[in-house]
């Protein structure tokens, strides 16, 4: 049975700053971002590329915690990055940026295994505050422009009858998947439910196991794809 691993759950080994790396074809876009993350204490640009080859080779050389990747880009697109990453199980948490929000790769690099995505004009402090929360192991998809992704780009699925995987859960655990389809962090299911965060975070590893999900934005595909939630 394949297992994902469950760093998102813990403390990040690092405790130094949180290392990014820039990844697009414009070098005056990377000048920008490079700009609004270096002036922030706790985050530090550490290496930048132009395309997908160029960030491969900047993975292997240098530790990367966050990549920041353009979506499409000459050489090697960001949905390509993002499968070779996946299968060369690099540790590096992948923020796809991209000019629309329904962009047919974004949804194949959410499937990949990329953290979530943004926006290029998104405002700063929405970028920082994607970074920390991606590091954190917090998914950034908006529930919102989620289900406008799906809606758009996923066939409908019949769910006249049940996913036998949901007989997998206890109720308290489909009650915790709801709360991350609907795009809540740990302390809001924490609120919502009346538990602890660490008992938050032991429901999330368990879903993790049992659904066989590589981390929280696999679960709210798994959680739209079950019928646990509608489109």
């Amino acid at each position: 049975m394949r297992t994902y691993p469950t760093e998102e759950l813990t403390e990040p080994a690092n405790k130094g700053p949180i290392r990014v790396g820039l990844v697009d074809d414009q070098a005056l876009v990377r000048s920008g971002f490079k700009m609004m993350i270096d002036a922030q204490p706790d985050i530090v640009v550490v290496g930048e590329a132009e395309n997908g080859l160029a960030a491969l080779n900047l993975l292997r050389s240098t530790p990367v915690d966050v990549l920041l990747m353009d979506i499409r880009m000459p050489e090697l697109d960001g949905l390509q990055t993002t499968q070779r990453i996946m299968e060369q199980s690099i540790p590096v948490k992948i923020i796809i940026l991209t000019t629309f929000d329904l962009d047919e790769y974004v949804y194949q690099a959410m499937r990949a295994g990329a953290a979530g995505f943004l926006l290029k004009d998104a405002r700063a402090t929405e970028l920082i505050d994607a970074i920390r929360a991606v590091a954190a192991g917090d998914a950034i998809m908006a529930p919102s422009t989620t289900r406008r992704l799906l809606s758009n780009l996923v066939t409908p699925i019949d769910h006249s009858q049940p996913d036998m995987r949901l007989k997998l859960l206890t109720e308290r655990e489909r009650e915790v998947l709801l709360e991350i389809a609907q795009g809540n962090n740990n302390a809001e299911i924490a609120a919502s439910l009346h538990l602890a965060e660490g008992t938050v975070k032991t429901h999330i590893s368990r879903l993790l196991s049992k659904l066989q999900a590589r981390d929280r934005v696999g679960l709210v595909l798994l959680a739209y794809d079950m019928g646990l939630i509608s489109r």
